[in-house]
């Protein structure tokens, strides 16, 4: 090969940081888990919305003194706020897919708009997820392509705007059910570059190790699959669960226990006719793998969220050694796959980002102490150091160290 055919790969800094959730509602001041970060041996904090920095809960004018109390601990602790993040609150909501104009205008101008401020103010970036799909949209496909539509157009406008105001980058978490997009790789492709085409500006992704576990519920069955649930259906009037997609299958199959007159070969095939007319209902066993969404997309996510999981659910447990010895999220393999989608990622989707913070994101539970989460998560830093010895060091020259 010559010289000139030759493409060459700028490989990312990679840094290592923690999402401050684990003390919301415990350690709420800014000093405090700063410190708390700083003691840890971490540099870096993603700072939750839920932790006292919501705009439509505390407002304004406390995100201006919170501003100011953040840069103040930071030049006590050594400890930045590298990207800000949403939490429960906007995740429990239809927000930017509402079906009322005004609460999408609302989410997008007095949530999205003031966290992009914030970000910049901060020299921070920006992830979030604050978007579901209602199940009438989910059953329509033409409505679905409406709500689609509108996502994007607010996504689009959340670029633009935090290009306007300086905000470092912003990103979108994927997500592992249908009403949840992006939920699948090719759908999280589709919708990013769709956003950049109607911005002119990247809106990134955000990977999270554990946000796979849903996708293997939502496959899409062969023709002898539902031949044989149909068989099950006539002999016996139930079934065990299975995913059809759009209730419009799922009155087929009653229509099975009716006798409709139909042969099961013959309601088969409707039944997968309708399914391929709701393809976005559907994911691919690819999907559900936690390593190929970082093979594929990994240089598109300035944000990955690290979380351990033994694969059957997201449960953002700590990289402790009980948990890793059930769990399938191992660091060497997480850079290896970040690696792959660096240096096989060929085409103009975004520009590839120059840094990506690893981030910790371990929940502590309602009922948890204190005094055991922070043990875990000493412990889990431990573990993600064996990998990130310090940070701003380029993927390829951890990948050298670590033989990958």
């Amino acid at each position: 090969m010559s010289e000139s055919n030759i493409i060459q790969t700028t490989y990312p800094e990679i840094c290592l940081a923690i999402d401050n959730c684990f003390a919301s509602k415990r350690f709420t001041e800014p000093a405090e888990w700063m410190r708390l970060a700083g003691d840890l041996g971490l540099k870096y904090v993603e700072a939750s919305a839920d932790n006292e920095c919501d705009p439509l809960y505390q407002g304004r004018d406390y995100l201006k003194r919170w501003v100011d109390q953040v840069k103040k601990a930071s030049v006590a602790t050594g400890v930045s706020v590298c990207n800000l993040y949403s939490g429960h609150g906007t995740y429990s909501t239809l927000g930017l897919a509402h079906p009322d104009p005004l609460v999408r205008d609302r989410m997008l101008n007095e949530w999205v708009k003031p966290m992009i401020d914030t970000a910049a103010e901060l020299d921070a970036g920006l992830g979030f997820f604050c978007h579901a799909f209602p199940d009438q949209a989910l059953q329509n496909p033409e409505l679905y392509r409406e709500f689609d539509t509108e996502l994007c157009r607010n996504l689009a406008e959340s670029s633009r705007y935090a290009r306007k105001v300086g905000c470092r980058s912003i990103g979108l978490e994927q997500m592992y059910t249908p009403h949840q997009i992006p939920w699948t790789i090719g759908g999280a492709r589709q919708l990013i570059q769709k956003v950049h085409e109607l911005s002119g500006h990247p809106l990134y992704l955000t990977i999270d190790t554990g946000h796979q576990s849903g996708q293997r519920k939502f496959l899409k069955p062969t023709r002898e699959t539902l031949l044989r649930i149909l068989s099950e259906m006539r002999q016996t009037g139930r079934t065990g669960s299975v995913w059809l997609g759009p209730d419009s299958a799922y009155r087929m199959l009653d229509a099975c226990i009716e006798q409709s007159g139909k042969t099961p070969e013959e309601l088969a095939d409707l039944m997968m006719a309708e399914m391929d007319l709701h393809p976005y209902l559907f994911a691919s066993a690819e999907d559900s793998s936690h390593y190929a969404w970082l093979e594929h997309l990994g240089c598109f996510s300035p944000i990955i969220h690290l979380q351990q999981t033994d694969g059957t659910a997201s449960r953002h447990l700590p990289f402790t050694d009980a948990h890793n010895r059930s769990g399938i999220i191992d660091g060497k393999r997480v850079l290896e796959s970040i690696m792959k989608s660096y240096e096989n990622t060929r085409d103009s989707l975004l520009p590839k980002v120059e840094r990506i913070f690893l981030t910790i994101e371990v929940f502590a539970g309602t009922d948890s102490i204190n005094y055991f989460t922070m043990a875990d998560l000493r412990e889990t830093v431990r573990y993600w150091r064996k990998f990130i010895p310090e940070d701003g060091i380029s993927l390829d020259q951890l990948a050298n160290r670590l033989h990958i």
